[in-house]
């Protein structure tokens, strides 16, 4: 059905070219006094329409097999793909017709006044139309995300409009659990932004083999319904996904780019990445660090030794708050409480760590 509807396009083009072009071609080789009846308008649309006829079966299988090839593209294509795609193809033939209007300012030249509106035609719209399929992030991001956080923006100073920012969660945060805490002390200003592609890496985690990464995916998801249901801040689901990027971190920071948002993440690799991309980022563990106590060199600890260390006689133990101690001369206290003196402190944004001597060794020095 398809191929006959093409066949009668291209017998419609040709008998419409043969009943205006014919004649002229006949004055241009001199045969038009000579062909009598054949000089005919309707004719001339006769022989246009079974001369393209002709021509279009070297290659109407092959449209009909291309036209089939889109129709299931577009088909299994996402609504977003296909709406934003004919908003560009919309926009592209509304310039082409402005040139259009341009063009017909060129009535003497045949070429300018009816040939090349055509390909005006075919080339802005189809511009257009691979501008908004290939934009559709861009565009969602602008008619949705933007649009709300402008909304909810006020005339606040600097320091304000910086806290409401939109906060784009990654993975390990969610899953870590500790982001949940610290929206309801009320600390984490704003609006959440859960991204559609972080929502799908948590899923295919959860649905994992492996018993450890299936319970560390479903408290994720534990912990997003609870930051939703229970929680005052508010949370939106970004549904673009950035299909020419594979990782997710990198779509994390591009999403961020995009909505001059802020990461919120507790991976290291992802802080530097975000870094040095100029992009926002709080991580968590930077948090946890500044508000732990400070330990500085000289002071006295109590802590109980429970394993042995990296380095030869160190021991390892822990406050109450997980902060590792480095005990050095330790290994020989293991299972036993001691009493011990902080010598130096590390601080980074994996966390800390605090290098101690046994008192009594100390002393003895």
């Amino acid at each position: 059905m398809m191929k006959r509807m093409i066949q009668l396009f291209f017998i419609i083009i040709g008998g419409t070219l043969g009943y205006v072009y014919i004649n002229k071609l006949f004055d241009v080789i001199n045969l038009g006094d000579n062909l009598g009846w054949l000089t005919k308008p309707y004719v001339g649309a006769l022989i246009g329409a079974i001369i393209v006829f002709l021509l279009s079966l070297l290659f109407v299988d092959s449209l009909v097999e291309a036209i089939k090839v889109f129709e299931e593209k577009v088909i299994k294509a996402p609504v977003t793909d296909v709406l934003f795609g004919t908003l560009g193809l919309i926009v592209g033939l509304i310039v082409a017709y402005l040139i259009q209007g341009v063009l017909n300012n060129f009535e003497n030249i045949v070429a300018i006044n009816t040939v090349i509106p055509i390909f005006v035609y075919i080339f802005l719209g189809y511009f257009g139309f691979q501008v908004g399929f290939k934009k559709r992030d861009e565009l969602i991001n602008l008619f949705h995300i933007s649009s709300k956080a402008k909304d909810k923006k006020k005339d606040s100073d600097e320091v304000d409009g910086l806290n409401k920012r939109l906060k784009i969660l990654d993975t390990s945060v969610i899953i870590d659990g500790r982001i949940s805490d610290i929206c309801q002390t009320g600390f984490l200003e704003g609006v959440l932004v859960i991204p559609r592609f972080v929502l799908e890496e948590l899923q295919h985690i959860a649905d994992s083999s492996d018993v450890l990464k299936r319970n560390r995916g479903r408290r994720g998801l534990d912990i997003l319904n609870k930051i939703q249901k229970e929680l005052a801040i508010k949370v939106e689901i970004y549904e673009g996904n950035f299909e020419d990027i594979a990782e997710v971190d990198s779509k994390l920071v591009q999403l961020a780019k995009l909505v001059s948002g802020v990461v919120v993440t507790n991976d290291f690799n992802l802080n530097k990445v975000c870094e040095l991309q100029g992009v926002s980022v709080l991580n968590i563990n930077d948090l946890a660090n500044a508000v732990k106590p400070i330990v500085l060199p000289g002071e006295e600890l109590k802590v109980q030794v429970i394993k042995d260390g990296k380095e030869q006689n160190q021991g390892v133990g822990y406050l109450d708050d997980g902060t590792m101690i480095v005990v050095e001369e330790g290994r020989s206290q293991i299972g036993k409480t001691i009493d011990v003196i902080v010598t130096s402190v590390l601080q980074t944004s994996a966390g800390r760590m605090i290098f101690a001597k046994p008192k009594l060794l100390e002393q003895a020095l």
